[in-house]
């Protein structure tokens, strides 16, 4: 962050699945959300992504886990072109920041979209490409690209992983036509299942996720660059995976059975609360 506006500490959170290191989340006071401390330098990062679990860098099936996923993630792609499909214009072109291997990518290509995307990690990179025709690069691709380029920019559970949060977003702002619209998915504190687990919810993810929103704090965040939140929307979805991966973390074991039910205790209480386990933000540009 280029000011610290810090208090207090929200919760102490163990790394479950690299390194087991703890770490703080820390109230910011500017914009409401939470940040990791200490957040590991942008040398030592990627040593916390070395793990055969970070599942959105592959596209194994190893087990019945595995295959829900991508079975939940073969029905949210569907629900994400619709989304995209209804802010789209003559010229379709669309910006993947985080895209993992690709497969939402290769759906909006499939749909008549011009497709980019970012991809930090190689092996992902590699498979995403095999999908798009070559249509995504490292990350510092960001700052190649001309200005207005993009009717769409799309961060499914990125936003939340990106260091130098303002400097990113002034290139969204950048990258991103006049009426353009950003669409930011990203885990949410206040909902149920983040309140029930507390430091063992899963969504936390410390240190690979440097802050932690609300619906507050994306509000105030995108505000500062002119951006303006219309619309948000439930992750149904996020609250069974999160909870049966919470479930591992605070008892050793799976236990799917009290995960699906606390997701769906989750889901229910967001009915009326709008506080779902993650939210999308669709954010018009002005």
């Amino acid at each position: 962050m280029t000011k610290q506006h810090t208090n207090h500490i929200h919760l102490i959170i163990k790394d479950h699945s690299v390194s087991g290191e703890k770490f703080e989340l820390v109230e910011n006071s500017e914009y409401g959300f939470l940040e990791t401390k200490p957040q590991p330098s942008s040398d030592k990062l990627s040593e916390y992504y070395k793990s055969e679990d970070y599942i959105s860098h592959t596209d194994s099936k190893r087990n019945l886990f595995e295959k829900v996923y991508h079975l939940v993630r073969s029905l949210s792609l569907k629900k994400k072109l619709n989304l995209i499909n209804s802010f789209s214009s003559e010229s379709k072109t669309l910006l993947d920041v985080g895209c993992g291997t690709g497969d939402f990518l290769q759906t909006a290509l499939k749909n008549k979209w011009q497709v980019s995307g970012i991809e930090p990690n190689v092996q992902a990179r590699e498979i995403a490409n095999k999908k798009t025709n070559n249509a995504v690069f490292e990350i510092e691709q960001l700052l190649k690209f001309q200005a207005s380029s993009f009717d769409v920019i799309t961060l499914w559970h990125v936003l939340e992983h990106l260091p130098n949060l303002e400097d990113h977003m002034a290139v969204f702002k950048k990258l991103l036509k006049p009426n353009g619209t950003l669409i930011i998915a990203v885990p949410n504190y206040k909902s149920y299942d983040a309140k029930f687990y507390k430091e063992f919810w899963a969504a936390y993810d410390v240190p690979r996720h440097l802050w932690h929103f609300n619906k507050d704090s994306v509000s105030k965040l995108v505000s500062n660059f002119n951006f303006k939140v219309v619309k948000v929307k439930p992750m149904w979805f996020d609250s069974f995976y999160v909870s049966m991966l919470s479930e591992k973390y605070k008892s050793g074991a799976m236990n799917p059975i009290k995960g699906i039910w606390v997701g769906l205790l989750s889901n229910f209480k967001a009915i009326s609360s709008k506080e779902a386990s993650s939210l999308i933000y669709v954010i018009k540009n002005s």
